[in-house]
C-alpha cells in the first residue's frame, strides 16, 4: 500500500482528520485540506505536468458536504486513469466525539448557533447519515475512541510505510565545541572528553575527525568502544518512546572541546552504525562550517 499517488481522508469532525494529514505530511504527502472532489481531475492533470514525483493528500470534511455526490465519480475517474488511491475513514464514538467539542470549546460545523450537548449529538448523528455512503467506501477505517494522536500516526506510518512509526524518526547528530558554548537545540547531549585527545598527538593536531587518522585514533580506545556501544543500544531501545511522543527528528549532540576532533568522529560512526540498525540518521559538525 506504501505505492499510492492520492490518500483521501474523509470522516467525522473531530475524528481526528488533523492528525492524520499531519502524519502524511510527515510522510512527505503533499497535503491539500478541504479539496472538493470535482477538483480531483484538475489536480491530477497538474500531477501530470510536474516532473517531480509527488503524493498527495486530501482531506474532505463535511464543510463540502454538498460535494460528496461527486466523490464516487472522481475515485472511479482516477482508477480508470491509472493512478492508485485510498480512502480512509476515520470513525468515533458519539460519547469521545462529544468530549472533544466540549474540551476544545470548538463547534461542530453542522451546529447552527447552538451549543448545548444534545445539539451536538444530534448533529453528530445527523453527520453521520451524510457520510454512511463515503464510510461504505472506504478502503480503510479508523476507529479513533480510544486512539490517541500519537497511535493514529502509528497505525498511518505502519500502512504507508510498511513499518513501525519510529523507522520515520529522523535521527539528527551534530558535533560541536564547549568552548564555543554547549548547544539549545538538542534533545540528548553526552560530553566525550574523557576520551583521550588527538589534539595532543602533533601529526593529527592539524586535522579533523573526519580524516580516517584521527578516526581510527579515537575509535581505538575500549572507552571509546564502550561509549559507542552502550549509547548506541540505548538510542535503539528508545526510539519508539520518542516516536510516540510525536517526535519526527531527535536531534543528539555529541561534544568535546574544541568540536574538530572527538566529537567528529563520534558523531560520524553513531550515524554509522544507526544506518547499520535500519535507523534514518545524519551527521553535521557545529565547528567545521
Amino acid at each position: 500500500m506504501n505505492n499510492v499517488d492520492f490518500v483521501i481522508i474523509t470522516g467525522l469532525s473531530g475524528a481526528g482528520k488533523t492528525q492524520a494529514m499531519k502524519a502524511l505530511e510527515d510522510l512527505h504527502f503533499f497535503c491539500i485540506d478541504n479539496l472538493p472532489p470535482a477538483l480531483v481531475r484538475p489536480l491530477v492533470q497538474l500531477h501530470g505536468q510536474s516532473k517531480t514525483e509527488r503524493q498527495y493528500a486530501i482531506a474532505i470534511d463535511i464543510r463540502v458536504r454538498e460535494y460528496f455526490t461527486d466523490l464516487r465519480d472522481s475515485l472511479e475517474w482516477l482508477e480508470n486513469s491509472g493512478h492508485s488511491y485510498r480512502l480512509i475513514f476515520l470513525d468515533c464514538s458519539d460519547t469521545v466525539l462529544i468530549k472533544r467539542f466540549s474540551e476544545t470549546r470548538r463547534l461542530h460545523p453542522l451546529v447552527k448557533g447552538q451549543t448545548k450537548s444534545e445539539s451536538i449529538a444530534q448533529n453528530i448523528t445527523a453527520e453521520r447519515r451524510l457520510l454512511a455512503e463515503a464510510r461504505e467506501m472506504a478502503d480503510v477505517i479508523f476507529d479513533t475512541t480510544d486512539l490517541r494522536p500519537m497511535d493514529l500516526r502509528a497505525r498511518i506510518n505502519e500502512i504507508y510505510l510498511g513499518s513501525p512509526l519510529h523507522n520515520s524518526l529522523m535521527i539528527d547528530v551534530f558535533s560541536f565545541g564547549y568552548k564555543y558554548g554547549a548547544p539549545i537545540d538538542a534533545d540528548i547531549v553526552f560530553d566525550v572528553r574523557f576520551i583521550p585527545n588527538p589534539f595532543y598527538v602533533d601529526e593529527l593536531r592539524p586535522l579533523t575527525g573526519e580524516n580516517p587518522a584521527v578516526s581510527d585514533y579515537v575509535l581505538g580506545f575500549a572507552v571509546t568502544q564502550l561509549f559507542l556501544d552502550t549509547f548506541t543500544a540505548l538510542i535503539r531501545d528508545l526510539l519508539p518512546n520518542y516516536a510516540k511522543e510525536g517526535k519526527a527528528r531527535l536531534t543528539i549532540g555529541i561534544g568535546c572541546t574544541g568540536g574538530q576532533h572527538r566529537s567528529v568522529a563520534i558523531a560520524l560512526e553513531l550515524v554509522r552504525r544507526l544506518e547499520e540498525m535500519g535507523v534514518r540518521a545524519g551527521a553535521r559538525h557545529r565547528e567545521l562550517g
